[in-house]
């Protein structure tokens, strides 16, 4: 499964007070798309994205659909990264339609200051799955998971350096946990590196991961 990285288009600021006085800052507005190709290529099947929309309920109900600001290499939360919390998402057409409360967090409070100063911020989903082509074109399959939408600067202009890391890695899920495929690790080795005792660690290392 890989990593996948798509972007879209910018969010909407609103700051809303509460009864006790203080004021809850969120951002809204197309999370993801469906039926049409994206920037990387690729097409995600309107029932693909439906499904998911569905299972990420569950983490929004649980109070536990956060994100991050920017992108990180993995699938993985990292919560000292968080800056929201997803508090809606939901189908129309073929859009995605999404809610999220700024948190009180060190990335939160990035993400809160560059937005009340006027700048421009968007969203990108986040995701591990796989592809298929057909007809020239690439979809997503249905083994596809949501695991985030990031905030990201600019999310209408893709970012090479970064696609071209998260589409170099790929992940097993076990246990629950997302760990990244011992073919990943064999493959940046160099010919000079990859000698015997460098396979006979990466071997034990592997094995380490499955105990």
């Amino acid at each position: 499964m890989k990593l996948m990285i798509e972007h879209s288009d910018a969010v909407q600021y609103v700051s809303e007070a509460t009864e006790d006085g203080k004021k809850n800052h969120y951002i809204s507005g197309i999370f993801m798309q469906s039926e049409l190709k994206n920037k990387n290529g690729r097409i995600y099947p309107k029932q693909v994205v439906e499904n998911q929309v569905r299972e990420y309920q569950k983490l929004i109900e649980q109070k536990r659909a956060v994100s991050e600001l920017g992108h990180p290499p993995t699938p993985a939360i990292n919560l000292d990264k968080v800056s929201h919390l997803i508090t809606e998402m939901k189908m129309d057409g073929n859009n995605v339609y999404g809610r999220a409360r700024i948190l009180n967090t060190p990335m939160g409070k990035i993400a809160q200051n560059l937005l009340d100063e006027g700048v421009q911020l968007g969203v990108s989903s986040r995701g591990v799955g796989t592809l298929r082509e057909s007809n020239g074109q690439q979809f997503v399959n249905p083994d596809f998971r949501l695991t985030a939408v990031d905030i990201v600067f600019d999310p209408s202009a893709p970012d090479a350096f970064v696609n071209g890391i998260m589409e170099s890695k790929e992940y097993l899920l076990e246990n629950g946990v997302y760990v990244e495929r011992l073919k990943q690790q064999v493959e940046s080795f160099t010919k000079v590196q990859l000698d015997e005792g460098a396979i006979l660690n990466l071997f034990k290392n592997f094995m380490n991961t499955l105990k």
